[in-house]
């Protein structure tokens, strides 16, 4: 049951961070909807590596192979998460620096604002 509710929990993550990334008008906001469908994703491959009654993949002396084997939990989806949230946080910081670059050139966090200031710039530029 605990499995199920994992997955449920990191669909409506996605979900949410789809809402946001597509329908906020708020670029801070985008990019905290962004990280919400980054964390769903980490979390349903959690939720897919998750073996009930599993133990830490680590052979210990002494430990007999074959149970080990059948008793391990799977090591690939954690080492993909770990993977994901360092890039996740290095991509989170390279959004934010921009952002800082788009609030000084604009004065605003509005995409909408920020579009239209865009088409008045290139009559400039022609």
């Amino acid at each position: 049951m605990s499995q199920l509710a994992v997955l449920f929990t990191s669909v409506a993550l996605v979900v949410i961070g789809l809402y946001a990334a597509i329908f906020v008008d708020n670029i801070i906001k985008k990019i905290i909807g962004i990280s919400f469908i980054e964390e769903g994703a980490n979390l349903f491959i959690v939720g897919i590596g998750y073996k009930s009654g599993g133990i830490v993949p680590i052979l210990a002396p002494n430990m007999d192979v074959s149970w080990f084997t059948a008793n391990a939990s799977y090591p690939l989806p954690y080492g993909l998460v770990l993977t994901s949230i360092v890039i996740g946080a290095s991509t989170l910081a390279v959004m934010l620096a921009l952002v800082m670059v788009l609030y000084r050139r604009y004065g605003t966090l509005s995409t909408k604002v920020m579009l239209a200031d865009t088409s008045k710039q290139e009559e400039y530029d022609e």
